[in-house]
């Protein structure tokens, strides 16, 4: 199919009628849904006749329902809300806890129902869970993924687990990249158009994902896709579009950005998510990551042998001084024409994706600037490419005190109650109550899936491991010692590539794995597990190698 035809059944399909009661009943039951949400109209099962189904493979890995599991469909059958969703599956496990396949006994949707386990054993974790579900509340958005429902618990003040119901994807981008490998440059327009729509939307609330990469982008086989895992996710307040944040930032080092590289603190601009586009849309077109570097310096060495050696005015934008220097007394490099790079790619493609990752993020264009270029001719329509009010300070000021686990505690059973209007009328008007006059199901809930824990430990079990959000992710730092030789290491280098800059000694030569910087380790709770693709794809890192500060 040309892209003329492509284009024009897109159109046809943006000007059929739409059914707005899906969006009226989300509004209808949470009331801090913002009004320009109610206006949008794209809808969100994306059905396109022009557009071939993907392969999607698994996300989760499961195993038939035994009788531990058919446990859970009687939780799901006696108490409270808890009858609404009959549990299809339990599809495995993770050190936060169990996931679910349900199916909605209302609307009949298929959905994912998360236990987090001991939500509060660690204030961070907590805090991030918080955020995440905040922001999943306020960011409506077609091409943003949506929590459907989350559970009341059975207690205000003693209640440790939190249920969450999403909406259930069938796979992530970086499964359908490993297993289509005859991806057409439709499905490349159209999956960049869809991440550029919704980060549109996100920028203008004034979020900064600050984790994009193809795992958290959710996929169906109907070619829609959704960005998820806002875990890392932060609110920018001033204003200026950008602010300061400091190093809890370990997202993945393949589509970082970088002005971020080696950087105790940084001043984030909407580009880095820009960035991180770019080299996830590069990965399409190739079906392998763009910059696998192996570590700081790896990184900045994959990046110049593509775009050239930046000129300094775009070196001193760098936070980290090291990688400045590292940068500064490194060989001149010529950068390589795209077209070589990527030969049958289409030309305004490979237009776009240069401004996406233009090293300088001065020059990357907003998610909104985007998608007006001439790649998208024909498909964009700045009436279904809605943008937002920016979040109120109101909602995040938790940011800026310290919490303590009752505190953060209060906060997560305050946003719970968001999808519970008539406790939340109570809340709101001072109620006391702390246990509710019916059994919870999250109680019946607990004591069921204990059950199924200890039989799954016991067969061995399936682990997650892939979550359908980041609730939650640990992260551990590296020790010091290890942070000092590495920066040693990366001061050695600068100083080698000062003596030699026309690069004779070849230093650049099989040395990456001797020259890293900063580096921490992250213990994801969510890893994608591994689908039988045709691609022969190199694989990301595990989250404890792939992540450094």
């Amino acid at each position: 199919m040309g892209i003329s035809a492509f284009v024009d059944e897109i159109r046809r399909w943006f000007q059929r009628p739409h059914n707005h009661s899906s969006s009226s009943s989300s509004s209808a039951t949470n009331p801090n849904v913002a009004p320009d949400y109610q206006q949008i109209t794209i809808d969100d099962d994306l059905h396109l006749s022009a557009l071939n189904l993907i392969r999607v493979p698994k996300r989760i890995a499961s195993a038939p329902m035994d009788p531990l599991k058919r446990l859970e469909r009687e939780f799901f059958t006696e108490y409270g809300e808890a009858s609404r969703y009959e549990v299809q599956e339990v599809v495995g496990k993770g050190s936060y806890g169990v996931v679910g396949s349900a199916t909605d006994t209302h609307t009949g949707e298929k959905v994912a129902i998360k236990k987090i386990n001991d939500v509060f054993e660690h204030v961070s974790d907590a805090t991030r869970i918080l955020r995440e579900i905040k922001l999943l509340r306020l960011l409506r958005h077609p091409d943003v993924v949506e929590i459907r429902h989350i559970m009341l618990p059975p207690s205000r003040r003693e209640f440790r687990d939190v249920y969450v119901v999403f909406e259930l994807m069938e796979s992530d981008l970086h499964q359908v990249i490993r297993a289509n490998d005859d991806l057409t440059p439709e499905h490349h327009q159209f999956f960049l158009y869809q991440l550029l729509r919704g980060l549109k939307y996100i920028h203008s609330a004034n979020v900064f994902h600050r984790d994009l990469k193809p795992k958290n982008i959710l996929a169906n086989a109907d070619c829609k896709l959704k960005i998820c895992d806002f875990g890392l996710a932060r609110v920018s307040f001033n204003d200026a579009p950008s602010a300061i944040f400091w190093t809890d930032y370990v997202a993945t080092r393949w589509y970082r950005a970088p002005e971020l590289c080696g950087s105790f603190f940084s001043k984030y601009t909407p580009a880095i998510d820009i960035w991180s586009i770019g080299c996830i849309f590069a990965e399409m077109l190739t079906g392998k990551p763009l910059f696998p570097g192996k570590n700081v310096v790896h990184q900045l060495d994959l990046m110049t042998d593509l775009l050239g050696t930046p000129p300094p005015e775009t070196i001193a934008r760098i936070r980290n001084e090291k990688a400045r220097r590292y940068l500064s007394n490194m060989r001149k490099k010529q950068p390589v024409p795209f077209t070589h790079k990527f030969p049958n790619a289409d030309p305004l493609a490979l237009k776009l994706l240069e401004r996406l990752i233009a090293f300088d993020p001065t020059d990357r264009p907003s998610a909104e600037e985007s998608l007006a270029d001439p790649y998208f001719n024909g498909l964009s329509n700045v009436e279904r490419e809605p943008s937002t009010q920016p979040i109120s300070k109101l909602e995040f000021e938790f940011e800026r005190r310290k919490l303590g686990k009752d505190d953060v505690r209060e906060l997560i059973y305050r946003e719970i109650l968001e999808y519970h209007p008539q406790m939340l009328e109570e809340y709101l008007r001072g109620g006391e109550q702390t246990s509710f006059l019916y059994p919870s199901g999250v109680d019946r809930f607990k004591r069921q899936f204990a059950h199924l824990e200890e039989g799954m430990g016991k067969k061995g079990g399936t682990p997650l491991l892939r979550q359908h959000a980041s609730l939650p992710r640990e992260r551990v730092p590296a020790p010091k010692e290890e942070d000092d030789s590495q920066e040693n290491n990366m001061d050695k280098q600068a100083a080698e590539n000062a003596e030699d800059p026309n690069g004779q000694n070849e230093v650049n030569k099989g040395n990456y794995s001797a020259r890293s910087l900063l580096k921490s380790a992250s213990i994801s709770a969510s890893k994608c597990i591994g689908g039988s693709g045709t691609r022969n794809t190199e694989e990301e890192p595990d989250a404890d190698q792939e992540n450094e500060k």
